[in-house]
């Protein structure tokens, strides 16, 4: 069985510089978190569902999809409009808190799933909010959400159309890439605290953008592993409950994809 670079679908169960600085140290938190999950997660398989289940169905994992990008998209611009920017931080820790413990308990709560959701929508829409009272920044929240939103249905063409099949071979190569840009937002993250700007990563130099692209890139194909591992629980028949554990591992992917849309959209306003 393939695992996917997202680390929620890696344990399914069984059956600063130029930019801006608190990008950076959210932009290494979501990717340390995912490198620390991928390191500890097991491959097992999906599970059936047993008697009295209702196996997994797509419809399932559309709706709950659905609702936890809904949350997240709500609560952030709730947030972003309220003025709450302080937020922005307390709100990602608490999601990336809430994020661990559904990796590694493998939970199918959908309590836990939509906490996550609020927390990260919270989280983005004040650093959203704060960004956009910057001179040049406005509208950069819809840009960035319009972004994401494209990205999403592109690579779901691609994964449906099959114009790039999710092979052995891509997955190995996915994650080296993902493990790769991970450990450069780390060494660039410690860099930062003894030179400005790092390693020139996200200062909003021609390095940065690169970089940067190079980042929405490998979230962008993290989906097609993600949209793999959703195709295949529900042909193996997994239990029902686990569509919230599978949009979960969706959210996880579109909020760094979010992250690092904003963070490019940031560097061409400061043009």
């Amino acid at each position: 069985m393939r695992t996917s670079s997202n680390p929620a679908f890696r344990n399914l169960p069984a059956g600063q510089g130029g930019g801006y600085a608190t990008f950076d140290r959210q932009g290494g938190a979501m990717g340390g978190a995912a490198a620390y999950a991928d390191a500890q997660a097991t491959q097992v398989g999906y599970g059936r569902a047993g008697t009295g289940e209702r196996p997994l169905t797509m419809d399932d994992v559309v709706t709950k999809t659905a609702i936890t990008g809904g949350v997240a998209l709500l609560a952030g611009v709730l947030t972003a409009f309220s003025g709450l920017y302080a937020l922005a931080l307390p709100a990602i820790i608490v999601g990336f808190i809430v994020a661990l413990i559904v990796i590694f308990k493998q939970s199918t709560n959908p309590a836990l799933v939509l906490t996550y959701s609020a927390a990260m929508g919270v989280g983005l829409g004040a650093l959203t909010g704060a960004l956009e009272n910057i001179p040049n920044m406005e509208g950069i929240g819809f840009q960035a959400i319009v972004g994401t939103a494209g990205v999403f249905v592109g690579m779901l063409v691609i994964y449906k159309t099959g114009a790039v099949r999710v092979t052995p071979k891509f997955t190995k190569w996915l994650m080296g890439a993902m493990i790769g840009v991970v450990v450069l937002m780390i060494a660039n993250l410690l860099a930062s605290f003894f030179t400005t700007g790092g390693l020139g990563l996200r200062d909003g130099s021609p390095l940065a953008y690169l970089f940067s692209l190079v980042v929405i890139g490998v979230a962008a194909f993290s989906l097609l592993l993600d949209f793999d591992m959703a195709d295949r629980a529900v042909r193996e028949g997994a239990p029902a409950r686990f569509a919230w554990y599978i949009a979960f591992g969706l959210m996880t992917t579109l909020v760094w994809l979010y992250i690092e849309i904003l963070r490019l959209l940031s560097y061409l306003r400061q043009e």
